[in-house]
């Protein structure tokens, strides 16, 4: 849970693979991470606004620092944009449920990267009832990180 809290504690975020679809989850978590306060830099190379705000192709196009990454992209892009927060300085990483890949992990780890995965960011982040009931249940099924 250190890894955890430690993440959460970063309070200016780049969320990258934000959809502009307000359907999608990663558009969702977008909105919700903002609502508890979190100061969000949005990634996406495919528009240059989400819900309004500017929204940036890349790490190395981000306007001012983030010290965390929230990803939310497919796998097999996972790996580059871990290397590219690296390259930018960013050492708080989370790979959103869906994000991960071996690659990736291995990476943080072998360069000291805060890195959490296999668990979904709105279960610790001030977790909303039904976050909170996910959470619950995971406590109970020992799932959750010690």
């Amino acid at each position: 849970m250190a890894g955890i809290t430690k993440f959460l504690e970063q309070k200016k975020l780049a969320v990258v693979g934000v959809s502009r679809s307000e359907k999608k989850f990663s558009n969702k978590l977008y909105k919700v991470l903002k609502s508890k306060g979190y100061q969000l830099s949005a990634v996406n190379p495919y528009t240059d606004r989400i819900d309004g705000e500017a929204c940036f192709a890349n790490i190395q196009s981000l306007p001012q620092q983030v010290n965390g990454v929230v990803i939310v992209v497919p796998p097999n892009q996972t790996e580059q944009v871990v290397k590219d927060a690296f390259a930018a300085g960013i050492n708080h990483i989370w790979l959103q449920q869906g994000a991960e890949s071996k690659g990736a992990i291995d990476f943080c780890k072998k360069n000291g990267i805060n890195v959490i995965y296999n668990h979904c960011i709105l279960m610790f982040a001030e977790p909303s009832l039904p976050h909170k009931c996910h959470r619950y249940v995971w406590k109970a099924l020992g799932k959750l990180p010690k």
